[in-house]
């Protein structure tokens, strides 16, 4: 398993992330369980979680992922071995994840509320990296969400620098070791950075985004970061959903998909969308590659990503997630990916 350096820190994580927001909905507790094990026995010892998961978030499972990786942690007696990720909501409506039912917010009151109910899920008296899952501020993000800046008005928000200050706290605490962003921005990546170095609070180490072939748009201005903040990607979605396996194509839905349990594909099902995965599939055939290892190994390939995080609710997809660290991105086939990014564009973003 290929290690590599998250941020400035000294941590070494795997090129793959196993992701883990289905487990409560659609894995049990000893799928979940299964699923750690496969992954650790082959070198992957970075796992990503949050508070929220599992997915769809609900009040009846909210914490459930993080419970099911806190059991597996305590019965493997393996802490020490496994890089921990986790994530605090910004914010939102959940009014579910916090004890006085209030909204979420990106203040040290809600921060640690978050990190303590957290910590006793995961049985763990630190985690190595606390991510914001979403900015504190009003921003078009996700699939149901607006998709323009047009209307986007200013409505409520802490400033980063009180954000960053109480991520501080928890680092002095000892509770968290370093601290990432997520569904973040070029410019709010850079607010936090010069607020760490203006002495507001720990320096990021990581942002979580969505990158896959149908949404590339981490390389328009956030991939130079990236690379020269020494803030990596942890690629999230790399799958697009599981859209670039095919299994939707024509209006398909397999029995115990994501999209046909619950209907959230909307990123995956705009026009042009179906065309764009027709073009990556057949190139997929040419080269005589599975399309979802190839749609992997080109994320995990990218020079500006730390770690690629993957997700699977059955051990044979787990498998053949982690197989594709053997699928190599040659120049023919990057080219030929390019072109077909070139003609397609950023379809799902």
């Amino acid at each position: 398993m290929e290690m590599r350096r998250l941020g400035r820190t000294d941590l070494q994580v795997s090129a793959i992330c196993l992701g883990t927001m289905t487990w409560g909905q659609q894995n049990t507790e000893g799928e979940g369980h299964q699923q750690l094990d496969y992954a650790f026995e082959r070198g992957i010892n970075f796992i990503d979680t949050a508070e929220m998961y599992s997915v769809p978030p609900k009040p009846e499972t909210q914490g459930s992922t993080e419970r099911i990786i806190g059991s597996w942690l305590a019965a493997r007696k393996n802490r020490d071995k496994v890089v921990l990720a986790t994530k605090v909501a910004g914010r939102g409506s959940a009014n579910w994840l916090r004890e006085d039912g209030a909204k979420t917010e990106l203040d040290a009151k809600n921060i640690n509320f978050a990190v303590d109910a957290s910590l006793k899920r995961l049985r763990t008296d630190y985690i190595d990296l606390y991510q914001l899952h979403w900015p504190d501020r009003a921003l078009p993000l996700f699939a149901e969400r607006t998709t323009t800046f047009r209307d986007l008005k200013r409505g409520p928000e802490h400033p980063i620098e009180e954000t960053l200050e109480a991520l501080a706290g928890l680092v002095k605490a000892g509770k968290v070791r370093h601290v990432g962003l997520s569904n973040e921005t070029s410019w709010g990546t850079m607010r936090f950075l010069g607020a760490a170095e203006a002495g507001k609070g720990p320096r990021v180490v990581s942002i979580q985004n969505a990158y896959n072939l149908l949404n590339r748009t981490f390389e328009i201005g956030l991939a130079e970061i990236a690379l020269r903040e020494s803030v990596g990607l942890l690629a999230y979605s790399p799958l697009a959903q599981g859209y670039l396996t095919g299994k939707y194509q024509g209006g398909a839905r397999p029995p115990g998909a994501r999209t046909t349990l619950f209907g959230r594909g909307q990123r995956y099902e705009k026009p042009g969308v179906e065309e764009a995965i027709d073009a990556y599939l057949a190139l997929a055939r040419e080269h005589g590659l599975d399309p979802a290892q190839m749609a992997l190994a080109f994320v995990t390939s990218r020079p500006f990503v730390t770690s690629n995080i993957i997700g699977a609710t059955t051990m044979a997809q787990l498998a053949t997630d982690v197989a594709s660290l053997d699928v190599t991105i040659s120049p023919q086939l990057e080219d030929a990916i390019n072109a077909i990014h070139h003609t397609r564009g950023n379809v799902a973003p």
